[in-house]
């Protein structure tokens, strides 16, 4: 088996992201006095759930090609962009939950790692394709 301990340790910190930003949903729902299952109804619930979502969101595509590339082209780069990544989705939420309308910095950064790990893995696989 291949070590990829980059990409390990970036997986389980984006878990620990995706646990802290449902935890904080789940402040925000007793804070707030949002029952289940409402999603809606007070401006800093409504922000901290929208987090929450947003990170599933982008956890969910960002993460196969963190595996990808790892796997295809290496765990060095693969664990520096997914850093990357992390910080840019922790500068998303904080900056979101401060004024929704400052979010785009942390988004943008993400965004570019995730688009860095795609191209990457992609690259990867039809090297490999191509042999």
């Amino acid at each position: 088996m291949t070590s990829l301990p980059l990409a390990s340790l970036i997986t389980l910190l984006v878990l620990l992201l995706m646990f802290a930003t449902a935890l904080n949903v789940g402040r925000a729902r007793s804070l707030y006095g949002i029952m289940a299952p409402a999603v809606s109804g007070h401006e800093m619930f409504d922000r901290a759930f929208r987090i929450q979502m947003n990170t599933l969101e982008s956890a969910a595509i960002m993460l196969p090609a963190l595996w990808l590339y790892a796997g295809f082209i290496g765990d060095r780069g693969a664990g520096m962009m997914g850093a990357i990544w992390l910080l840019g989705r922790v500068w998303y939420a904080v900056a979101y939950h401060s004024d929704p309308k400052k979010r785009s910095a942390g988004f943008g950064i993400g965004f570019l790692a995730f688009a860095g790990l795609w191209v990457g893995a992609l690259w990867g696989v039809v090297r490999l394709l191509l042999r």
